[in-house]
């Protein structure tokens, strides 16, 4: 496998992100307009592309998916959510102009759309749909550089905002199912100080380099995989309107 590479699903084609990637970016929006924590949300946008690991992409809507993801992960993640809320908020996303769904039998339908699929996503994912997120890691980490950093350096450049910017992006391409999340919370550090060409006190005369203090097993070669995986996710949203 490729450094840094972790399980059999690497969903990293550009066939499989241009598919995804207006499918993730639905999820983030639905999720904000439910009011979703930030993990919840995380866990809805690896749900989904774990699903589709699993499965035939043509053989399912992914909006379905999609949906029955988002009702899920908020009930992984204890924020528990009405699937006609749900349900509203999606079909606001699509048809900006319309009024709130009736409480007739086609929403009926649709809520059990979403169990039915809920259930189905739970066999075909073995119920492993608890995961790691890079977000304590990274809220670590942040504190920690901080303290190495002059305090000039930290308020002149908004790395950390740049950071959680990055790490909410990597979620357009599943790249937790792909990388461990110390590894992504070192790595969107990693970018955002690049970005802003900030360097660590104290580095060159270091043992280790920063972002080895931080995590032992990551390596340049994975450093590079993720920083690529991100760049195919900002270069595909450029292509789809």
């Amino acid at each position: 496998t490729e450094a840094g590479r972790s399980g059999s699903c690497l969903p990293r084609q550009v066939d499989h992100l241009r598919v995804h990637f207006p499918v993730a970016r639905f999820i983030m929006e639905a999720g904000v307009k439910l009011g979703m924590r930030s993990i919840p949300i995380a866990t809805a946008c690896t749900i989904y592309p774990k699903f589709f690991c699993e499965t035939i992409v043509d053989a399912f809507d992914p909006y379905l998916i999609a949906m029955s993801s988002i009702y899920l992960a908020g009930k992984v993640e204890e924020q528990h959510l009405w699937a006609h809320d749900i349900i509203n908020v999606s079909d606001r996303y699509f048809n900006p102009s319309s009024e709130p769904l009736e409480l007739d039998s086609r929403l009926w339908e649709l809520r059990d759309s979403i169990v039915q699929c809920e259930l189905l996503m739970l066999r075909v994912l073995r119920f492993q749909i608890s995961f790691q997120h890079p977000h304590k890691y990274l809220l670590h980490y942040l504190v920690s550089l901080k303290n190495w950093l002059n305090c000039h350096s930290w308020q002149r450049t908004p790395v950390a905002v740049t950071a959680w910017a990055l790490l909410r992006d990597s979620y357009h391409g599943g790249l937790c199912l792909r990388f461990q999340a110390q590894h992504i919370a070192v790595v969107v550090l990693y970018l955002a100080l690049q970005v802003y060409g900030v360097e660590v006190p104290a580095e060159v005369e270091a043992e280790k380099l920063w972002w080895q203090a931080f995590s032992d097993d990551l390596t340049k070669p994975i450093i590079d995989n993720i920083v690529s995986d991100l760049i195919q996710i900002y270069t595909i949203d450029t292509e789809i309107p």
